[in-house]
């Protein structure tokens, strides 16, 4: 009894503390959960008629982008899919922007302001609180921490002595007061939600620790070092062109090559100093099972091969990590239990309150 007492004073208190943070992060990640199809309802440029040809050259987008905002970078381009545009990710202004454009034609379709959208302003209040991101982060992980602690003593203290007492700690006493209906829902929903919620908790930690990533990696690989993992290629910046084709057109091409039943392909540029990377992906708009290639900025010569089903399954679990944590990776059933599971997660902190300030005012009464 000593020991749950201490649990159950360690519970509230970690929960007086985080609640408000814990509340406005699940709110906001059930609102994330399905930010693509509530803008492709809304924004009709997300979309374009399938043709019968070949996509437009990366680097004739680069050049239209730069024509027509002369001041922009345009060094990352994305072909999201047959049936969508492809977007150029720029900075006008040290203000990022997607310049979206037909993959067929070229045709250009919108700018988007990446500050300004909606979903950036709730995904930015769900990592960093609106804080500046080197704080924000660390409020958001401390309190992520704080809730993992939370979780497992809400199981120690829900846990029964006895095991007749098991069916009164699985269901809700709905007729009851709603007092009681109330703490009926905290420790039920708590207990049934604990595990999927703990696994959204720890996947969340990866955007604020980077110890957090790496034990990621070193959990998926069971402790065994995988050296092609940490490839970075030198770049001889004394070598020619010997072909008049732009590095980026020629990156792009190997990579369709590479993955020709793959869906979704970006190319990126970095500097002359920097390989070319281009990545692939089964599935539009789905960020796992990344195949990658680097080539050299100059010549865009071949300089290494990283297919996913070549990755280590450290990396592969990494590169999971944004699906596990917004249950994109299982499609549209893993969004809708994701958003569920955040709605409940962001009661945890209201009927927990609740319980807390009733039993406050009682003792106040007595």
């Amino acid at each position: 009894m000593g020991f749950k007492k201490n649990i159950r004073f360690l519970h509230k208190w970690l929960g007086l503390t985080s609640g408000l943070i814990v509340f406005i992060v699940s709110i906001t990640g059930s609102i994330f959960c399905f930010h693509d199809e509530i803008k492709d309802l809304t924004r009709d440029y997300r979309k374009v008629n399938i043709e019968n040809k070949s996509y437009i050259l990366a680097s004739e987008l680069q050049s239209k982008a730069k024509t027509m905002f002369p001041e922009a970078t345009a060094d990352m381009v994305v072909f999201y899919g047959k049936d969508r545009p492809a977007i150029v990710y720029s900075s006008i202004g040290n203000k990022p922007y997607n310049l979206y454009f037909n993959p067929y034609s070229g045709a250009f379709l919108k700018q988007e302001s990446i500050e300004d959208d909606f979903f950036a302003i709730i995904e930015d209040l769900h990592m960093h609180l609106w804080l500046p991101p080197e704080i924000g982060k660390h409020v958001v992980g401390i309190a992520t921490i704080i809730f993992i602690i939370m979780l497992i003593s809400g199981i120690i203290l829900w846990w029964p002595k006895k095991r007749k007492d098991l069916k009164n700690r699985i269901r809700i006493k709905w007729k009851a007061k709603w007092r009681r209906v109330n703490y009926d829902w905290h420790n039920v929903t708590g207990f049934y939600i604990s595990l999927f919620v703990l696994v959204i908790a720890l996947t969340g930690l990866t955007f604020s620790y980077e110890w957090m990533h790496k034990t990621m990696y070193f959990v998926g690989n069971l402790g065994q070092e995988y050296p092609n993992d940490d490839f970075s290629p030198a770049i001889d910046s004394t070598l020619v062109p010997n072909t008049k084709a732009n590095p980026m057109d020629i990156a792009l091409s190997q990579a369709y090559k590479a993955k020709p039943n793959d869906e979704m392909f970006f190319v990126w540029y970095q500097g002359e100093k920097s390989a070319i990377i281009t990545g692939s992906y089964p599935d539009a708009l789905d960020f796992d099972h990344q195949s990658n290639l680097y080539f050299h900025p100059k010549t865009g010569e071949l300089l290494n091969t990283d297919l996913y089903e070549n990755k280590s399954p450290g990396t592969q679990l990494q590169e999971m990590n944004y699906g596990l944590h917004t249950g994109q990776y299982f499609g549209l059933t893993g969004k809708i239990i994701a958003f569920i599971l955040s709605l409940l997660a962001a009661a945890l902190p209201v009927t927990g309150f609740i319980i807390f300030w009733g039993r406050r005012n009682k003792k106040a009464k007595k």
